[in-house]
């Protein structure tokens, strides 16, 4: 590009927006027909280094608009309004088996997006950019409140909107890597649910852990009794091991009485009347059914094949009696989701409760499905509890399928929830 040329202008709007809002990324004053690379690069908590990039030609104005052009290379291909965000990978050399996620939902994450001339990809720090911009994205809406939870043998965090309330209720629960992880808990929030992020074990500690059902039902009860609770309006929603104890306590507590339950990559086989680190007793007896893939990851999506029809070794979800959304990556290497749900839904049917199922399933995603526009992990570190070891976890997933799915099933969830838990004073929150 000639000196003498105008500077290119970069601009992204919002600057400001929640994780599952989408931006406009534009450059203008480009020479029409120039090649240039866009890119996007975050620092995570955990030092580490994540970019994703595309390769655009300005049009005829010297424009180019990630929403209405198409990424001829990069980290994306085709016309993707959000592909600088879906497409994040760790720069190369990084660590491997790494994952994203935030920790502290009460800062944004920071990325910051460049445009650079012609088509580049790699050697990204040594070359000067044309223009840069920064954007926010954050989990937590203005005004949500978060409270730390420790309350009858409960540890967790809860959120709340904005708004006088009262509002529906979620329990929130995560998989089997352990720990509390709040960040769906603060965008269901900043959408208008009180949610509770449940911490039900800390990582590595499974095994050890006698947790029973009084656990997560004292949980349920916590929030259904909260003053900013519509008492009859709480639902439960469960991601992998979150979703076994989802659909376990929809259908076998006779405390717990969820309005609604969500289910993703989740199962319905469970020990019954045995605590939850006995969910790792398949995996003892059927040791020989993991398997590794040609990189060493480790694979479980065989270990529970063929599904048992003893209904002492799986939940009766025969006795659901609220409505159930399943959702389901048929390239999810870590559980047979797609096998799960039709088990689920045959048992349902046994009995005439199928009109309660909605199942979401998706061709080439994994097992990790995620708010819209995180980043796809195909395989990340994870510590296999019982073998107290530390693995590469193959999760499964194609990217942009995954990705497209991510964003598919949310828009997809949250229409569920409203449905089911919905009240006509409920805020919608936006940055």
């Amino acid at each position: 590009m000639s000196q003498a040329s105008p500077p290119p202008i970069l601009s992204v709007a919002p600057t400001r927006a929640l994780m599952d809002e989408a931006i406009r990324v534009r450059v203008d004053n480009l020479p029409p027909g120039a090649p240039v690379t866009l890119r996007c690069l975050h620092h995570s908590e955990d030092k580490d280094y994540w970019e994703a990039y595309g390769h655009y030609i300005s049009d005829p104005t010297g424009a180019v608009s990630v929403a209405d052009d198409v990424s001829v290379g990069g980290t994306y291909r085709g016309k993707e309004i959000m592909g600088l965000l879906w497409s994040m990978r760790p720069v190369p050399g990084s660590r491997t088996g790494l994952r994203l996620r935030k920790r502290n939902v009460c800062t944004p994450m920071l990325f910051t997006i460049s445009v650079y001339g012609g088509h580049v990809s790699h050697d990204f720090s040594s070359r000067r950019p044309l223009a840069e911009e920064l954007t926010e994205r954050w989990y937590m809406a203005p005004g949500v409140r978060r409270l730390e939870l420790k309350d009858r043998g409960v540890r967790g965090t809860l959120f709340i909107p904005s708004g006088p309330g009262p509002f529906p209720g979620l329990l929130d629960m995560w998989g089997g890597g352990g720990g509390l992880l709040e960040y769906r808990s603060a965008l269901l929030a900043s959408h208008g649910y009180v949610s509770l992020a449940l911490e039900y074990f800390a990582p590595g500690e499974l095994a050890s852990t006698d947790l029973e059902l009084k656990y997560f039902e004292a949980a349920f009860e916590l929030i259904k009794q909260h003053p900013a609770v519509v008492a009859d309006k709480v639902g439960i929603f469960g991601l992998s091991l979150g979703g076994i104890v989802a659909i376990h306590m929809t259908a076998e507590s006779t405390v717990v009485k969820p309005a609604c339950c969500i289910c993703i990559s989740g199962s319905h086989l469970y020990l019954r009347n045995q605590p939850l680190w006995n969910i790792h007793q398949p995996m003892l007896e059927s040791g020989r059914k993991v398997h590794m893939d040609e990189e060493q990851n480790v694979i479980w999506r065989d270990i529970s094949l063929p599904i048992s029809s003893d209904l002492s070794r799986k939940t009766d979800v025969r006795r659901i009696n609220c409505p159930l959304l399943l959702v389901i990556g048929q390239d999810d290497q870590n559980h047979p989701a797609a096998q799960y749900a039709e088990d689920m839904e045959r048992m349902m049917r046994s009995v005439g409760k199928e009109h309660l199922l909605t199942r979401l399933e998706y061709p080439d995603a994994g097992h990790l499905i995620e708010p819209p526009y995180s980043p796809h992990f195909r395989a990340t570190n994870f510590m296999w509890d019982y073998k107290k070891a530390k693995v590469t976890m193959l999760w499964g997933g194609q990217t942009k399928c995954h990705s497209d799915a991510q964003e598919d099933s949310w828009k997809k969830m949250l229409a569920f929830l409203r449905q089911h838990l919905y009240s006509p004073h409920l805020p919608k929150a936006r940055m």
